[in-house]
């Protein structure tokens, strides 16, 4: 049988006692309950306290024990960073990047647990454009830069701007950013306008909530001044979009760089620009193709206009007038291979979908493919067309390309397919040229025809 307990006392006591009992437990429990949570609050407010200052003293170790020259100690500001964008920094970091924790200390000012506080910080960031140069002076930041300290101009609107955010806490005049990227003049000047840009947008977002970037104009701009001054490393860094500066890239931008490749004829430079216009989801523009064509026809690379023009037909670009003036040349003058005729005839068909007349580079251009497929009564066909659609302002540009193709186009074309070991067809080709030079008396041009036996020379 269990055991009833019984609680002792007279009738009405153990009445009251078995109503209060469970009361007097609830109210106990919510008093350890509330007493236990005020106890977590405090014992978790002094872990946060303490790991924070764990954190802090742990970083500050870090940064003292890297190893540093004996006055300055600078670590660079910029983002992550992949194979194919050129390093800016220090030698000794050019393969790191490192976020957003640009600082500049004096060595001595931070002693075992002494942290400075945030007016000295601010303070000793004033310092951080001039004491970063002093230090990468020493080393070269790649391909495409000019050496040399910053202008006076720049070095000026630098230190109100940085100033202006770092101690009085505002935005500076959208003046000052744009007449500082008027006067950059050398790689340094860049330098230090990719150094404010950082700052700005820091103080955009902590201080404005401000998370837009600038607009595109800006990055248009900004890698103009890049391309001016042949900093084409941080031009790069522009075009990416998800930066650290604040910028919205644009294809204006990328077309800034790729002039410049097209002004130095560097494929090298012009392939790495496509890729990051991929990687970065910039659209194909029109003008993209007569850059990029015109690289490849100046550097005679025919493989890289081959696959960047698959590229533009397949995003569906509409090209121009002169991008196919630029291809079709190209390939009448690559040579006397069957796959570079066919490729002109294809040429021919997307020129003639877009467009209805020809000009006198693709007339020109299928004239050329008709005599090296040996049929010059087509040919002839052509440049009549051409001296009755062309306006009396073009008309006489007929005379001067008959001329190139009687005594510049044949060596060309044989220069081409002898670097490409073709010899035989080159001596085919020289076979069948007298019949060429009777062709073009019959459209009464004089002219002789340069080539004589395959054994002449």
């Amino acid at each position: 049988m269990p055991v009833q307990r019984t609680i002792p006392g007279p009738p009405f006591y153990r009445v009251l006692s078995i109503i209060l009992l469970p009361q007097t437990l609830i109210v106990r429990y919510l008093v350890a309950a509330v007493r236990l949570a005020e106890f977590s609050r405090i014992l978790f407010k002094a872990l946060d306290k303490e790991m924070q200052v764990a954190s802090n003293a742990r970083r500050l170790a870090n940064k003292i024990l890297r190893p540093h020259p004996p006055i300055l100690l600078y670590c660079s500001d910029h983002r992550f960073q992949t194979s194919h964008v050129e390093a800016v920094d220090d030698a000794p970091r050019n393969s790191l990047q490192w976020r957003n924790h640009g600082t500049l200390c004096l060595s001595g000012i931070i002693h075992e647990n002494r942290i400075p506080s945030a007016s000295h910080l601010a303070r000793l960031t004033l310092l951080h454009s001039t004491c970063s140069i002093m230090m990468s002076a020493s080393y070269s930041s790649g391909a495409g830069t000019i050496e040399g300290s910053p202008t006076e101009a720049v070095k000026e609107l630098f230190d109100k701007m940085l100033n202006s955010v770092a101690e009085h806490r505002t935005m500076p005049p959208n003046a000052s950013l744009w007449s500082l990227i008027e006067n950059c003049a050398n790689h340094n000047d860049i330098k230090l306008l990719f150094d404010i840009l950082q700052h700005l947008r820091k103080f955009r977002l902590s201080n404005l909530r401000i998370h837009a970037n600038f607009n595109c104009n800006l990055c248009r701009e900004i890698t103009k001044a890049c391309a001016h001054v042949g900093a084409i490393d941080f031009g790069k860094k522009a075009l990416w979009k998800h930066n650290v500066y604040g910028l919205t890239p644009s294809i204006g931008s990328a077309h800034h760089l790729l002039l410049y490749a097209r002004q130095h004829n560097d494929a090298k430079l012009m392939v790495e620009i496509m890729k990051l216009l991929k990687r970065n989801d910039l659209p194909l523009q029109p003008g993209t193709a007569d850059i990029v064509f015109s690289i490849c026809y100046k550097t005679d690379s025919w493989e890289l206009i081959s696959k960047y023009s698959k590229k533009f037909v397949k995003a569906g670009v509409k090209l121009r007038q002169t991008s196919f003036d630029i291809w079709m040349e190209f390939a009448a003058k690559t040579g006397l291979l069957q796959e570079t005729v066919d490729s002109l005839w294809k040429i021919e068909k997307l020129r003639s979908d877009s467009m209805k007349q020809h000009t006198l580079a693709t007339g020109f251009s299928c004239t050329k493919g008709f005599l090296l497929e040996r049929k010059p009564e087509n040919a002839a066909a052509i440049i009549q067309v051409l001296n009755q659609t062309l306006s009396d302002a073009k008309r006489p540009g007929i005379t001067v390309e008959l001329q190139k193709l009687v005594s510049e186009w044949p060596l060309e074309v044989i220069k081409q397919s002898k670097r490409g070991g073709k010899e035989g067809i080159c001596c085919r080709f020289t076979k069948g040229y007298p019949c060429y030079g009777r062709w073009h008396i019959k459209l009464r041009f004089r002219g002789e025809c340069p080539y004589g036996r395959p054994n002449q020379k």
